[in-house]
């Protein structure tokens, strides 16, 4: 999956169309993200002691991530993610280490 933890990313469709939000978490085997203020569910919670009243709580759920597009952090536009493969002139070995790029800049994000 593209998107990780932390990516800034812009919603393309459905209710929450055009919000952006941080990324709290990704699911890469759902192929789902869990985006900080968006996909907003009411949950009902139980009360814990005696005395205390229930309660009715707003939480954000996961979404597809093919329902958001990553925002780049030096260009600052929407946009789509590519790879590009590396020389690590670190190592000894000189792996190839792989790297995101912005597909409309052709920066590293």
């Amino acid at each position: 999956m593209k998107i990780k933890k932390g990516d800034i990313v812009l919603i393309v469709s459905g209710k929450d169309r055009g919000k952006s939000g941080k990324v709290l978490k990704s699911f890469p085997g759902e192929e789902k993200i869990l985006v900080e203020g968006i996909n907003l569910k009411k949950k009902h919670v139980k009360p814990k002691n005696e005395g205390e009243k229930g309660q009715v709580v707003e939480l954000p759920f996961p979404m597809p991530a093919s329902k958001v597009k990553i925002i780049c952090t030096r260009c600052q536009k929407a946009t789509r993610i590519g790879y590009i493969l590396k020389e690590d002139s670190l190592s000894p070995s000189k792996e190839k280490k792989k790297y995101r790029i912005c597909k409309k800049c052709g920066k590293e994000i």
